[in-house]
C-alpha cells in the first residue's frame, strides 16, 4: 500500500520560508525511506484560503440538499482540504511564528477542516476526533526563543487542535533564535536537521 504524506506550508514566503525549507528537508528524508510514497503539497501562500465568514460557516451548517450553488462551492473547497488530510498517513507542517501566533493562513485552513460530523463529532462523553491514526511533525521556525515559555502560544494551540480532530502522535522540531545572529541561526538549523533525520527514519 502506498504511504502518503501531506506537506502544509504556511510561510508567507511560500517554499522560500525557513519553516517551509525545514518541512521540505523532512520530506526529502522521508522520500529516501519511502521511494514509492506519495507527497501532497498544500502551500497556503500560493493558494490562500478565504478567512471564515458567516456566509461560509452557514454553508457548512446547511443540509446538503438545501445548499445553494454558492454554498456547494464553499463546501467543496472544504471537502477537498479534508480529503487531503484523510488521505495522508503523515502530515508535515511548516510553521513560522508571526507576532507571537500562527499565520492567519493556517487559521483559515483550520477553520475549513474543523467540520462537525466530518473531522470531529460531539458525543455524550464530549467531542471525538474522526481523523485518527496519523502522525504530525511540526517544523517551527522562530526569530527569537520561545519554546517552553508563556510566549509560545503556537505549540499548545496546534497540539490542541490536532488532538481535537483525533491526531495525537505529534512531534515538534524547533529552529529558534533565527534572527539573533548567524552563529545561533546555524546552530538552530543544525539541531533541527539532526532531529528531522531521526524523526523521518
Amino acid at each position: 500500500m502506498t504511504t502518503t504524506l501531506l506537506q502544509i506550508n504556511t510561510s508567507l514566503f511560500s517554499e522560500n520560508g525557513q519553516s517551509s525549507k525545514l518541512a521540505q528537508d523532512y520530506v526529502e528524508a522521508w522520500r529516501s525511506r519511502h521511494p514509492q510514497g506519495r507527497v501532497i503539497v498544500r502551500d497556503l501562500a500560493t493558494n490562500p484560503l478565504p478567512h471564515l465568514t458567516a456566509e461560509r460557516f452557514q454553508a457548512f451548517l446547511a443540509k446538503p440538499e438545501a445548499r445553494t450553488p454558492e454554498q456547494r462551492a464553499i463546501v467543496a473547497e472544504s471537502d477537498a482540504l479534508i480529503d487531503e488530510l484523510k488521505a495522508a498517513d503523515q502530515i508535515v507542517l511548516g510553521l513560522p511564528m508571526y507576532n507571537f501566533g500562527i499565520p492567519s493562513t493556517l487559521k483559515a485552513w483550520i477553520d475549513h477542516v474543523a467540520r462537525a460530523g466530518v473531522t470531529f463529532r460531539y458525543t455524550a462523553n464530549g467531542p471525538e476526533g474522526l481523523v485518527a491514526d496519523r502522525k504530525l511533525t511540526v517544523l517551527a521556525a522562530r526569530g527569537g526563543r520561545y519554546a517552553g515559555t508563556p510566549k509560545d502560544t503556537q505549540s499548545g494551540y496546534v497540539r490542541d487542535f490536532f488532538n481535537f480532530i483525533g491526531i495525537r502522535d505529534i512531534d515538534f522540531v524547533y529552529a529558534e533564535g533565527m534572527a539573533l545572529d548567524e552563529s545561533t541561526r546555524r546552530e538552530a538549523l543544525d539541531a533541527a536537521h539532526s532531529r528531522i533525520d531521526k524523526l523521518a527514519a
